[in-house]
């Protein structure tokens, strides 16, 4: 379900005006930093990922495996979706 809400939001983002200067993506990694005052992921591929303001941190801490679908946004990785990997 949720692979189906990330292509969804994706094609959204592909064919909103922004689409010239958005780039979708995803990406598996490990949380290093979970910062929930700024809103962000710091994960171990050495990048940050910031998440939108209704994002739900609850089980995420550094160690834990994920699978991040974002944007890239004016340089700025914005998440649209997270999985926890098992």
């Amino acid at each position: 379900m949720r692979l189906l809400i990330a292509t969804l939001m994706a094609m959204a983002v592909l064919l909103s005006p922004l689409a010239a200067s958005a780039e979708s993506a995803d990406v598996e990694a490990v949380i290093t930093k979970v910062d929930t005052a700024n809103l962000s992921l710091s994960l171990d591929d050495g990048k940050k990922y910031q998440a939108p303001e209704e994002f739900n941190f609850d089980g995420l801490e550094p160690g834990v495996k994920v699978v991040v679908f974002y944007t890239d946004v004016d340089g700025k990785r914005v998440i649209n979706d997270l999985e926890i990997v098992q």
